[in-house]
């Protein structure tokens, strides 16, 4: 892949209305080449618009968007070339077989020799777990079988970039585990941008994400950076009977930036924040068992869920325009 951007997809200022309605509202986004990018929001929050604004589907109200460096209006046509789509809702040829519907597909793209063709469909029937199943009509497949060879079809060009639209949302956890399996494999071949309302998905096999929410950009970065929370790094210490003056000497670290204690069920469940992840990581524990009346039952790293931080900033975002 010939790739001259550090960044695959940039929009600055992305708007679009459809009348008074107010579909997406001054969006920026930056997508790595090579990364996987989960774009999430709840139904309506304008994840589709968007997608359909990149594939030049759809004309901006305002703002700018550019894929490869190339402008998504003017642009579309040589983008296109370069991208693998796939709608929420494919739809194949559904008395042909997987093979056929690839072959069929791939000479759109391919004029050189059959047998070369035919080698790309057999790599992307292998790529999605198919091969198995690749001389059976497509209206005896389950729905994640659809969604594999979805994704097989999209590929099949040899895309820079892979846009996916809500890939998972109808399957059950198998073909869901499946889709995700093959998105992970396609990571050295391409960046993948797919929107979800799917957290856990998100979470399991994406290394960025931005969340949108009633066509606002609520935040968008490292996963790892986004579960870090509000209140950064933060390290939970149960402990039984804590000295008195234990919370003022852990306060006391030069890197640590709040300590918190509630007690439940006879122990001390704390929370310190640190500003110095390398410094809590060794010093942290040794500093505390260094007290002889200090008796550690739970050392640990607290790790928010993005259903945690998701549901943190879309109600906080609503409460916000109800104010």
């Amino acid at each position: 892949m010939n790739q001259t951007h550090d960044h695959v997809i940039r929009t600055d200022g992305l708007s679009k209305s459809f009348g008074d309605v107010q579909v997406l509202k001054s969006v920026n986004l930056a997508v790595p080449a090579h990364s996987i990018f989960g774009f999430l929001g709840p139904n309506g929050a304008g994840k589709t618009t968007l997608m359909k604004i990149l594939l030049g589907l759809v004309r901006p109200t305002g703002g700018s968007g550019t894929i490869f460096g190339r402008d998504v209006v003017r642009e579309s046509v040589a983008i296109r070339e370069r991208i693998g789509y796939l709608p929420q809702q494919p739809r194949f040829v559904e008395y042909m077989t997987a093979r056929e519907n690839l072959t069929f597909a791939a000479n759109f793209f391919f004029s050189g020799p059959q047998p070369k063709i035919r080698e790309r469909c057999e790599e992307m029937l292998e790529l999605v777990g198919l091969r198995d199943k690749a001389d059976r009509p497509i209206k005896n497949f389950s729905g994640g079988e659809k969604q594999r060879l979805g994704i097989a079809l999209a590929q099949v060009n040899y895309p820079d970039l892979l846009i996916l639209d809500e890939p998972a949302s109808a399957l059950d956890p198998l073909g869901r585990q499946e889709v995700l399996e093959v998105m992970e494999r396609l990571r050295k071949h391409t960046t993948v941008f797919y929107s979800t309302h799917i957290l856990d998905d998100v979470q399991r096999v994406s290394d960025r994400v931005a969340i949108l929410n009633r066509g606002r950009l609520l935040t968008s970065g490292p996963i790892e950076q986004i579960l870090n929370g509000r209140d950064g790094v933060v390290y939970t210490l149960i402990v039984k009977e804590a000295p008195q003056g234990f919370s003022e000497r852990l306060a006391g670290l030069s890197w640590v930036t709040h300590v918190s204690a509630p007690e439940t069920a006879g122990a001390s469940v704390w929370q310190i924040g640190v500003s110095d992840e390398a410094a809590a990581e060794t010093a942290l524990l040794r500093f505390v068992l260094e007290d002889q009346n200090v008796t550690v039952t739970e050392f640990s790293r607290k790790k928010y869920e993005l259903e945690e931080i998701f549901m943190e900033l879309v109600k906080g975002e609503s409460d916000g325009r109800q104010s």
